[in-house]
């Protein structure tokens, strides 16, 4: 068993449209490998931050990542010939693992879909565009349904 420390910049965005670790940013990783029968078992945990905007009211967001990892990497001599049957696994290339895609599936799994600043966020006004919590409580705005909007000027005799 070895353990390794990590710290570089990301080489690419890792996350979902509103949320996501920027190209550039840091990411410390510790990990451990083990050997095991059929290749070398990796776990660790990635830890960075995630910046992007609350899917509600788009107020920029700052979220911590700590993500738990493991993943097993097959000695190619354990992999069979068949292709289609080994599409999903993880290879070792000689003596070298590739954690890129395990590291990014952990923390994309992790993210939410629609991030929030708030649990309470309220979001946005569909017609003005101004935050909820912002308006006073008797915020409202005057609809007119516009297939009576040709009778808007009419005034009765």
């Amino acid at each position: 068993m070895r353990e390794y420390h990590l710290d570089f910049p990301a080489p690419e965005a890792i996350g979902v449209p509103l949320l996501g670790i920027s190209a550039g940013t840091e990411l410390d990783i510790d990990l451990r490998a083990e050997s095991v029968d059929d290749g070398v078992l990796i776990s660790g945990t990635v830890i960075s931050t995630a910046s992007g905007e609350c899917g509600r009211c788009l107020e920029p967001i700052h979220e911590e990542i700590n993500q738990k990892f493991q993943e097993l990497f097959f000695y190619e001599s354990r992999v069979s010939d068949n292709p289609d049957e080994d599409e999903d696994l993880f290879v070792m290339d000689g003596d070298f693992v590739d954690i890129e895609v395990p590291i990014r599936d952990a923390v994309i799994l992790t993210m939410p879909l629609n991030p929030l600043c708030d649990s309470e966020c309220e979001g946005l006004c569909p017609e003005c565009g101004e935050k909820w919590a912002q308006l006073p409580p008797d915020h409202g705005h005057e609809s007119i349904d516009p297939r009576w909007s040709g009778l808007s000027d009419w005034k009765p005799i």
